[in-house]
């Protein structure tokens, strides 16, 4: 029985290739290499993001205290614009499987109506994160970087019986000790105030008003590349729909296009959430 059920099976059909191994074509087991290879890149950032994080001995910013405008209002909103983007990236995603499903029904219009959604989508997102851009930039508060190994602090409230040099609210006082202490005026208090501290509001490469630089670096660097691969979706997610208003692939007799451009764009949405939660909530 066994050598007949093996005489049965066409040679040409074992050895002759041509035909997937796992019944997909090489345009989206090509995709998946892709993906799978993307993936590794963000699990290394993620990961490396991770080991800065627990490597530094100082305080760590927290998501919900620096992530807590609404564009056009004042007040305090934790986390809630970043979620808001959240909501739209999947929502986007939602909508590329409607997509999808309508290719499969080889219906133009379906298609055509889901993936224009999906676009839309992906171009809210994308605005929603330069607006975020903007903001971690600029800053909000801004906070004073002092010098600890300086011989002169700032104090809030002059001691009793003395008087001291006042810059917006706070007073310079020489530490000579205990009992040895001088007050400095006048110019060279001035000079010595400027020189001790430095103001800083918003964020660049080398310093942010949030905490460490590498807090900055990580922020633009993981939320840069992941808004490149938002972007480069939509890009790919445009040309696929003139090719559908098109007739182009309903010529061919499916929709393959639109299925491999919704796997990208699933993945997109998927690292998305495990930046959210790394970068945003942990």
């Amino acid at each position: 029985m066994a050598g007949e059920a093996t005489k049965a099976i066409d040679k040409s059909l074992l050895w002759g290739g041509g035909r997937s191994p796992f019944s997909v074509s090489y345009g989206k087991m090509m995709m998946w290499f892709f993906l799978v290879s993307d993936a590794l890149t963000f699990s290394g950032l993620l990961v490396a993001y991770g080991y800065a994080r627990q490597a530094y001995l100082g305080a760590w910013p927290i998501g919900e205290q620096v992530f807590h405008a609404l564009p056009g209002l004042t007040g305090n909103f934790p986390l809630i614009y970043v979620a808001l983007m959240t909501f739209i990236l999947i929502i986007s995603s939602v909508t590329m499987v409607l997509a999808v499903e309508a290719g499969h029904r080889m219906d133009k219009k379906g298609v055509t109506k889901w993936l224009a959604y999906t676009i839309v989508g992906g171009i809210i997102f994308l605005g929603s994160q330069a607006w975020e851009w903007s903001h971690f930039i600029h800053g909000s508060a801004g906070y004073i970087i002092t010098d600890t190994n300086a011989q002169y602090f700032l104090v809030e409230e002059v001691p009793h019986g003395k008087t001291a040099f006042d810059v917006e609210g706070f007073s310079l006082i020489a530490n000579m000790g205990e009992e040895n202490e001088s007050i400095i005026t006048g110019d060279k208090a001035t000079s010595l105030f400027n020189d001790r501290i430095n103001y800083v509001q918003g964020a660049n490469m080398t310093i942010n008003e949030y905490g460490p630089p590498q807090y900055g670096n990580f922020f633009f660097f993981i939320t840069g590349f992941h808004g490149f691969h938002v972007f480069t979706g939509v890009l790919i997610n445009i040309i696929v729909f003139i090719g559908v208003r098109k007739g182009i692939y309903e010529k061919r007799g499916h929709y393959e296009m639109v299925e491999k451009t919704g796997l990208y764009w699933h993945f997109i949405d998927l690292v998305w959430v495990f930046v959210f939660t790394f970068f945003y909530l942990i």
